[in-house]
């Protein structure tokens, strides 16, 4: 399920998929490069000259031999055992990167580290003079000069480090910002109208055109500028022009209709007059950064179109900081809530004025800041209403699943948001605040960044491979990276996961302490509620990359509509049967069985598309592995942060020593229970940080 479109690094936060952009978990794989430029990508990340386990060099995937099932890598416990010693075992990471080899150093025999085979020496022309075949001997080689800068593959290393550098400075200032809005706003009926208001506009553009653009257009942009004799400026501009127009429109009619879309999202904050009037002029505030967000996107693709990925990685942090810099300001002249008891009947007119005009800055300065690229980059803005005839149509026709898709995730969410708005001012009534939306958007925002920092840079990695394979027909080769995908990934997700849940408490009143201790506790158990539900969270978002793999959207669809159905009717009995404080709690571990639900239901559906076995029992004993390491260090990590802060308070104090006293210890004990149950992932991750770090 969806949460509202994250400003912060462009991402929306959720998937069935994750949305680790502003664009929706729909049927691309990756959103800062859509499917089809990573399905065409050269290899991706250059290898030492040892190898990183000193594994010997295999040539470039591109240059290896046709696949054969037969033929195929065994695993471990399937080969047959060598009369000779064997090389140290290769490490589980090594292999993302044998597409490509280290440039043959000096003195390198021909054929080693370059990942090419050696030729052979032409023999000589018939009727050369004999002294062409005695040559004298050569002289020592010399040091080629150093490689320039700019290689293909350097290239994109580049490319990729400017992206996931982006990615990591946005998701960090997001997250700070939503630390001063609740500092700011507070954990109870305020905070959730900013929270409800702030996610209409991201809703409305992803179930309008958001999910659409990305996942047809965008295609269809890059055709152009291949194909066509401009580059494919005109096509961009037509584009651009027709965005800008549609979106121009949708403004318009949302903001007439404000009033019926905060009763949408909250029949609860529309029933209290007070709240209703802050929530309608927040909203009209915000719905103008729909055009913003569309512009923002566009002009970000026809970037990356053109190799240019940093700035729409980069730009959100602008409007970040933008954001954060308006709630300063903003805590400048009212101070905390917490101090001053700041509610929806007493906040000033001048103060939602201050906080909707600086939140619709920092998308504005968001998407103008592309403007100095797209010039560098040689493309000039220029308005065109030729639609009719240039595919625009088509295009528009193809987009009907990436659609459906979206609406399946936004359903959702609106029904939970509903619920969550209407538990919380009940809590909140009752003496429990830190009970409603803006708390579980807050945890929800902790609880995905390890899923969009991990799985999804591992499978960025994997993905151009699998998709190589699923296009050569080569099952066993999809078979064994999405294995690969799903037990690297579960090394840091699944302690991760337990961590939620043994230290959710001390996490949250260290970060949210300034909506009270008892606000922030209740932050503490919504993200203890998520924590285990990151496993299958992950494990989802990896096996759809297969799917996408095979160029199929429909298959994520469906899977998300059961996802969606089974999130509605789990969080539908946790409103119903639950106390008015636990009911977000009681939604966010729902959250967790309905994607537990969803992969296996993807898992099952994947193995027959591919009609072989999925390696699912080395899969499911590598999490097994993990999870029994995990459930001893949980125990004594949250025991020992029990302790600190019994004896030290929820303070800052008390909540940090907590937090590093049961994290050092969660730590040690996984570690060493994982390595004496011989999981050899984490095995592999240690010896590749150790050679990273020269020990």
């Amino acid at each position: 399920m969806q949460a509202p479109y994250d400003r912060e690094g462009g991402q929306a936060q959720g998937d069935g998929d994750p949305q680790p952009g502003p664009y929706p978990p729909g049927p691309y794989p990756h959103p800062q490069q859509p499917y089809h430029q990573q399905q065409h990508q050269e290899p991706y990340a250059p290898r030492d000259s040892q190898g990183w386990s000193g594994a010997p060099a295999q040539p470039p995937y591109h240059q290896q031999q046709p696949h054969h099932p037969q033929q195929h890598q065994q695993y471990p416990s399937q080969q047959p055992q060598p009369s000779q010693p064997q090389p140290p075992s290769q490490d589980a990471f090594a292999h993302l990167f044998r597409d490509q080899q280290s440039p043959a150093g000096p003195g390198t025999p021909p054929g080693h580290g370059t990942g090419y085979p050696a030729q052979p020496t032409p023999p000589p022309a018939a009727g050369a003079p004999a002294t062409t075949q005695q040559q004298p001997p050569a002289p020592a080689p010399t040091p080629p000069p150093a490689p320039k800068r700019g290689g293909k593959a350097a290239g994109i290393l580049r490319s990729s480090a400017i992206m996931a550098a982006g990615t990591l400075v946005s998701r960090l200032t997001g997250f700070v910002r939503q630390l001063v809005l609740v500092a700011a706003l507070g954990a109870a009926v305020l905070g959730d109208t900013y929270t409800v208001a702030w996610a209409l506009p991201s809703m409305i553009y992803i179930l309008t055109i958001g999910g659409g653009l990305n996942s047809v257009f965008v295609p269809q942009l890059v055709r152009a500028m291949k194909n066509d004799d401009d580059g494919g400026d005109a096509y961009a501009n037509r584009l651009l022009t027709l965005v800008m127009v549609v979106l121009g429109g949708l403004v318009i009619a949302a903001v007439l209709a404000a009033p019926l879309l905060i009763r949408m999202m909250s029949a609860k904050i529309a029933d209290d007059p007070a709240a209703n009037e802050v929530a309608i002029t927040f909203a009209r505030y915000f719905l103008p950064t729909i055009f913003f967000m569309g512009v923002h996107v566009v002009m970000g693709q026809i970037l990356n179109a053109r190799d240019s990925f940093g700035p729409m990685m980069w730009t959100p942090v602008l409007n970040n900081i933008v954001v954060i810099f308006t709630f300063g300001m903003f805590l400048w002249v009212y101070g905390t809530q917490r101090s001053s008891e700041l509610g929806v009947t007493t906040i000033t007119p001048e103060g939602v004025r201050l906080l909707g005009v600086g939140t619709l800055l920092g998308l504005v300065v968001q998407a103008l800041a592309m403007i100095p690229y797209l010039r560098a980059a040689g493309f000039r803005v220029r308005l065109r209403f030729d639609w009719r005839g240039h595919g625009l149509g088509k295009a528009a026709r193809l987009a009907k699943w990436t659609v459906l898709f979206v609406f399946a995730n936004q359903a959702g969410l609106v029904v939970i948001t509903q619920f969550a708005t209407w538990a919380g001012e009940n809590a909140e009534r009752a003496g429990y605040p830190g009970t409603g939306f803006i708390a579980y958007n807050s945890a929800l925002l902790i609880w995905q960044m390890p899923q969009a920092i991990i799985t999804v840079s591992v499978m960025a990695a994997l993905l151009p491979r699998i998709s190589r394979s699923a296009a050569d027909g080569d099952t066993a080769a999809v078979r064994d990276d999405l294995s690969h995908g799903l037990r690297t990934s579960a090394v840091a997700i699944v302690p991760i996961g337990f961590a939620f849940v043994a230290l959710g408490i001390p996490m949250c009143t260290l970060l949210f302490g300034s909506a009270g201790d008892e606000g922030a506790r209740s932050f503490g158990y919504i993200l203890m509620a998520f924590g285990l539900g990151l496993i299958p969270f992950s494990a989802q978002y990896v096996v759809l990359r297969a799917f996408y793999a095979y160029e199929d959207t429909r298959t994520p669809f469906y899977n998300t509509v059961i996802v969606s159905a089974a999130w509605i009717v789990l969080s539908a009995v946790c409103f119903v049967t639950l106390p008015d404080r636990w009911v977000v709690a009681g939604i966010a571990f729902s959250y967790g069985i309905a994607y537990t639900l969803g992969v296996s239901v993807a898992w099952r559906r994947l193995r027959a598309r591919m009609n072989t076995d999925l390696d699912g029992a080395r899969v499911v004993r590598t999490y097994i592995r993990l999870a029994g390491a995990s459930i001893p260090a949980a125990l004594l990590g949250g025991g020992a942060g029990y302790a600190i802060t019994g004896a030290l308070g929820h303070g800052v104090i008390g909540s940090l020593a907590a937090l590093a006293g049961g994290g050092a210890v969660l730590l040690v004990v996984f570690y060493l229970t994982a390595r004496r149950m011989r999981v050899e992932e984490l095995t592999a991750m240690v010896g590749m940080v150790r050679s990273r770090l020269g020990r």
